[in-house]
């Protein structure tokens, strides 16, 4: 999975030098959530515990990829869990949201699973050099829009191609529609991605591991097909149009609304 480097906030909401991913997938869920988070900059006071749980996975994940980047043996299970547990660490558990029947206990129990398979699968030991961990990359995706921003989790060179992946945790097993229809980050980024190595053609896949009480570590190998690079584009090119023109209306959902941090203000909200 990715790290969310978020755009800085703006006076005028219309003068941001870049955008990342998530602000443009925010913008696209709910216009309205994206104003009150990024322009308004009003504060969230509370975090999913899927979303610390995911952090946690990925903050070890990133560790054992540092590791071998050193030329160092894959980190032990306990150094996993060491960095897994840090996450939990560095929250306030009082902000954490819980679904029923979770706690810190159970939910740590679940990354120490996630990450036993992750270790071994044979992700955890990439064919070829790793060029990257967490790489930040910056640059002009789309003319007249501002750069887009992100954080990669693995570049690998294989010889052949360059690896471009993106690491997820989901509540269970993606079918290649729901691969297909996140294809737009792992686009923006291997866009970003070419002068790793110039000419060299590039391989995009995400990694899922599944939050189960047996997980499962998946690859789904993306594609470049220049005509989704090109409508991946035109995405960017409108959202960015609709955030200019300060276009910000609610977009009720069953699944999102409950769990939005600005539910009061956005009932406030009169247009």
């Amino acid at each position: 999975m990715i790290a969310q480097i978020e755009p800085k906030t703006v006076e005028s909401g219309t003068s941001r030098d870049y955008l990342s991913f998530s602000a443009i997938r925010l913008y696209q869920n709910c216009p309205l959530k994206f104003h009150f988070k990024y322009n308004l900059g009003l504060p969230d006071d509370t975090v999913s515990s899927a979303l610390v749980l995911g952090s946690g996975v990925h903050r070890a994940i990133e560790f054992h990829f540092r590791e071998l980047l050193s030329g160092n043996p894959p980190p032990s299970s306990a150094a996993l869990l060491a960095e897994f547990a840090e996450e939990w660490n560095s929250r306030d558990l009082d902000e954490v949201r819980f679904s029923k029947g979770e706690d810190r206990e159970s939910s740590e129990a679940l990354g120490e699973r996630i990450l036993s398979a992750f270790q071994q699968s044979d992700v955890a030991q990439p064919r070829g050099q790793i060029l990257a961990v967490e790489e930040e990359l910056r640059g002009q995706v789309v003319a007249g829009c501002p750069d887009i921003l992100g954080r990669v989790d693995l570049i690998v060179d294989t010889g052949s191609e360059l690896v471009v992946s993106d690491w997820k945790t989901a509540r269970s097993r993606w079918s290649h529609e729901q691969a297909e229809d996140a294809a737009e980050q792992l686009i923006l980024y291997a866009e970003l991605a070419k002068d790793f190595a110039p000419g060299k053609p590039l391989k995009l896949e995400f990694v899922i591991l599944t939050k189960a009480k047996e997980p499962v570590v998946d690859r789904h190998l993306m594609p470049v097909d220049p005509a989704q690079v090109t409508r991946t584009k035109r995405v960017v090119e409108n959202v960015w149009r609709a955030i200019k023109s300060q276009c910000f209306y609610p977009a009720p959902s069953p699944m999102s609304c409950p769990s939005c941090p600005y539910r009061a203000e956005c009932r406030a909200w009169s247009g």
